[in-house]
């Protein structure tokens, strides 16, 4: 147990934990004995206070009592008191009502000498504050009596229960300390357990252990925080999975363009084949095929930065609908699909290009997986503060399986039959999201696919009579 508690205490916070309880347990004790001895102080001081007034009312009845059998003073009936003043160790001196001196101890030769004897004798203490009290008999003041009388002192037996309580005070402290000192122990053992644990789960996933998680998962702050540490390296591992798999994809698509040009190089170079404009175009289709793969690359890094970098302006986004179907209609008269509009005029405060390409990007998907003679159509609408785009298209669906996964980047579906590097979807989501807004996708197997953005939008606006029903744009060489 005490090599545990070593150990633990080496790490700051759970020092910094069990001394707090121990500091709390001791600074308990501390303040219990101080209040206890506070009590006891101000006890003995009421003690001690009564102790006098009780001496000096018996002083003032003495000498009343004197006065009252004569009905005067009597200076041999006063020496006759002196021994009891004596006795209590007081001093006394007797006034008049005009303040002249009427007796004193030294009248009666008592000397402040055998005064401290008497105390010290008796153990009353030193003499207090000097005190005038007034002498009344019949309600009529005959004199003044001026006297101190010793403080008194703390009985033994107080004194000692007061040091036995000092002591049990002090005892109590100690144990408190102790006993705090393992409570604290067990919870920081207990506290920094999930923390040490994700802490060697973090290194562990730094040093490249990808299936490294958090083990410990409590109920509490730090289970959320390793819940969330867990979801992330979940997230770290799939695009990492996602990254190696586009990069045999890239290899894969940059190694067949570059053999085939290589080898018709090398031929031309060997006089084996002659730079014919067959050969040329070859090659160039080549080039083509790897400066879409180049842009798709560029593309997915701008739209990282596209929250920071967007320029946003009111627009119309059935002027920018139309025209991006217009710039892709003749590539979809090419594949043999119907290009469907029905817009309504609905406006955004946004991007003009990155909007167009979120437009761009869902329709080129829809050339690159619904086969000849589908149809895809496209709807503008206003709804309840949002503009809704919708590209529908007849397409064969997407699996359920890999319907979450569809705007994660780089993923293709392995029944996909089109070829693409798997960014387009996840570059308009991204895209959407810098708008405050979102990109959803409802598919079902062979019935087609309807990809939906959502954006906020300015204000409700007619309702445009023109671009409906079906569209068939004139050919146009749109990037895809």
């Amino acid at each position: 147990m005490w090599t545990a508690m070593r150990e633990l205490l080496r790490g700051r916070f759970a020092r910094r934990l069990a001394l707090a309880f121990a500091a709390l347990g001791i600074g308990t004790a501390v303040l219990t004995a101080v209040l206890v001895n506070t009590a006891f102080t101000d006890r003995f001081e009421n003690y001690l206070s009564e102790q006098q007034r009780t001496s000096q009312q018996q002083l003032v009845a003495l000498f009343a009592a004197d006065y009252a059998r004569d009905g005067a003073w009597n200076a041999q009936a006063l020496n006759e008191l002196a021994p009891t003043v004596t006795m209590t160790g007081s001093e006394a001196e007797l006034l008049d009502p005009a303040g002249r001196k009427v007796w004193s101890l030294a009248d009666a030769d008592v000397t402040a000498a055998t005064l401290a004897m008497h105390r010290e004798m008796m153990g009353t203490g030193d003499l207090g504050a000097p005190r005038s009290l007034p002498i009344t008999v019949d309600g009529q003041r005959v004199a003044t009596l001026q006297v101190r009388v010793p403080q008194g002192v703390v009985p033994a037996v107080d004194r000692d229960f007061q040091a036995s309580v000092n002591r049990l005070l002090a005892a109590g402290a100690l144990g408190a300390a102790l006993v705090a000192l393992v409570v604290g122990v067990y919870t920081a053992r207990r506290a920094t357990a999930p923390i040490a644990e994700l802490t060697r789960a973090a290194d562990d996933l730094a040093a490249g252990q990808r299936d490294r998680r958090a083990a410990t998962v409590p109920s509490n702050e730090i289970g959320q925080l390793a819940t969330a540490f867990n979801t992330m390296a979940d997230r770290v591992e799939r695009e990492d999975e996602l990254r190696r798999a586009f990069a045999a994809d890239v290899a894969h698509e940059l190694r067949t363009p570059l053999a085939i040009l290589r080898s018709e190089l090398e031929a031309v170079q060997d006089g084996v084949r002659d730079a014919t404009p067959k050969v040329i175009d070859s090659l160039h289709d080549e080039t083509l095929r790897l400066g879409r793969l180049i842009a798709d690359l560029e593309t997915l890094a701008s739209a990282d930065a596209a929250a920071f970098t967007l320029e946003r302006t009111s627009l119309s986004l059935i002027a920018l609908v139309r025209d991006a179907t217009a710039s892709l209609a003749g590539r979809f008269t090419e594949a043999g699909l119907t290009l469907r509009t029905d817009l309504d005029d609905v406006r955004v405060d946004g991007d003009e290009v990155r909007l167009r390409q979120i437009v761009t990007n869902q329709l080129t998907n829809a050339l690159k997986f619904v086969p000849g003679g589908g149809t895809v159509t496209v709807t503008l609408r206003q709804e309840d503060g949002w503009a809704e785009l919708r590209v529908a298209d007849t397409g064969p669906g997407i699996p359920a399986e890999d319907l979450p996964r569809v705007f994660d980047r780089f993923f293709r579906s392995r029944d996909a039959r089109a070829d693409g590097s798997g960014i387009g979807l996840a570059v308009a989501a991204e895209l959407a999201a810098a708008h405050g807004g979102t990109l959803t996708a409802d598919s079902e197997v062979g019935r087609g696919t309807t990809f939906t953005t959502r954006l906020p939008a300015l204000g409700r606006r007619p309702k445009a009579t023109g671009g409906r029903g079906p569209q068939r744009a004139a050919a146009h060489d749109g990037g895809g």
